[in-house]
């Protein structure tokens, strides 16, 4: 009962938060001429195929600056900006959708943008020395990937290590989503949990809770590295958690571990569950992950290679978790998503692994890390060749229309009160 209890209160503020979201009317920012600013670039630059984005921090405001690849920036770069800040203004999408861009940008505390205007880097690594040590150890590490795995198949690694997607093309980008595979280079718990245990067994000569320690440092230097972005939050969140029910001596219930971590990121920013699209995906594909396979395994017992059954009940269960959410936020459907998950998804953790070990022996010899190379590019090729293929299966994906906001909320609903039913019920045998 009080578990019950816990699960409805949880749930009532996150929804609460979610309504306090949508209803606040925040105050219009003042126009700003045309001038020249300093600041410094608050994190990591974005690169993408045609230009880059940075985030800089001037005295009393945050904007976010486009431009273009002929210079290079860094994490704590204070620079000088001659342009124009304006009012960032929703746009239509392909498919035919209007996005909030406004308070997508709002929800980071971002008010302007500036395009293309004259930068000047007046100095270097003014940001945070931990920060600037740990983006100097990605940079390097991304430099020993590439040396012994060649593009596009290092593109995708960094993906599946670190998040990176900003180097992917727009192209390929677009074959992830056509395949309903983009999840994979998002990080998730999976990713951190990774890093935590290799940690804790790298220093088990220590005392035990020495080695839990580790572990939870580790975890949070990782989150730091990879940028911080809402999802790797959330996973590192949900990690520390498991890793603090192990010193405790007490069973690790992810749901619970899921539900608070999302609360404490809404506590501290109420925005990211009404405009961070990343954030709300994670949440409703790690709800499904946990929640779900108990409640339909059953009806997969056909299936007699239990690794295939685990892992079609789990994709099942999370792509049909948030499909009415990609229908109504992003009018894009994968009718592929399942086979072409199915396909990749066992061969994700050996691609991992060895992409770590070529990485970090990388960084001593090029001739260390040669071996793993090789072998995580065999597989990081044949998840591309997959996605590839299956992304140019005729109707793979196909963009539907305006799906109504008042179906969203009824089928949430029900998926909800299922749950909680279901969820204080004998799992099935």
């Amino acid at each position: 009962m009080r578990e019950k209890i816990f699960y409805i209160v949880c749930f009532g503020f996150l929804l609460g938060t979610l309504a306090r979201s949508f209803l606040f009317v925040p105050a219009l920012a003042p126009d700003i001429p045309e001038g020249t600013f300093e600041g410094m670039v608050e994190e990591e630059p974005d690169a993408g195929e045609n230009n880059q984005k940075l985030v800089v921090k001037t005295e009393g405001m945050k904007v976010l600056v486009t431009t273009g690849l002929e210079q290079y920036f860094r994490y704590g770069d204070e620079v000088r900006l001659s342009g124009k800040p304006k009012l960032p203004e929703n746009f239509v999408t392909d498919q035919g959708k209007v996005f909030d861009y406004v308070n997508y940008l709002r929800k980071d505390g971002i008010r302007y943008v500036v395009s293309y205007p004259k930068i000047e880097i007046l100095s270097r690594g003014r940001g945070s020395f931990l920060r600037n040590a740990l983006f100097f150890a990605k940079e390097k590490f991304m430099d020993a990937l590439k040396v012994s795995i060649p593009s596009p198949e290092s593109k995708l690694l960094g993906g599946l290590i670190l998040g990176d997607r900003s180097s992917f093309s727009s192209d390929m980008r677009q074959q992830f989503v056509d395949t309903g595979t983009i999840h994979i280079v998002a990080l998730s718990g999976y990713n951190v949990t990774i890093v935590a245990e290799w940690i804790m067994k790298i220093f088990s000569f220590l005392p035990r809770l020495a080695g839990f320690g580790a572990g939870i440092l580790g975890i949070i230097l990782f989150v730091i590295m990879s940028g911080g972005t809402s999802t790797a939050v959330r996973a590192g969140i949900m990690a520390v958690l498991g890793i603090l029910a192990r010193v405790l001596g007490r069973p690790y219930e992810a749901g619970r571990g899921l539900i608070l971590a999302a609360a404490a990121m809404c506590l501290a920013n109420p925005l990211i569950i009404a405009y961070d699209a990343s954030f709300q995906l994670s949440f409703l594909a790690t709800a499904a992950v946990i929640f779900v396979p108990p409640r339909i395994e059953k009806h997969f017992y056909w299936i007699k290679w239990k690794w295939l059954r685990e892992i079609t009940v789990t994709t099942s269960s999370a792509y049909v978790c948030v499909a009415p959410y990609i229908f109504w936020q992003m009018g894009n459907l994968s009718l592929v998503a399942i086979p072409a998950n199915l396909l990749v998804l066992p061969a994700i953790p050996l691609t991992m692994l060895l992409g770590f070990a070529a990485g970090f022996t990388g960084l001593l010899s090029p001739i260390l890390s040669a071996p793993f190379g090789y072998f995580s590019y065999a597989l990081l090729h044949y998840e591309l060749w997959i996605i590839g293929a299956i992304s140019k299966i005729p109707f793979a994906s196909i963009s539907v229309g305006d799906f109504p906001p008042v179906s969203i909320v009824l089928i949430y609903a029900f998926l909800i009160l299922w749950l909680l039913r279901s969820s204080f019920q004998s799992p099935p045998s």
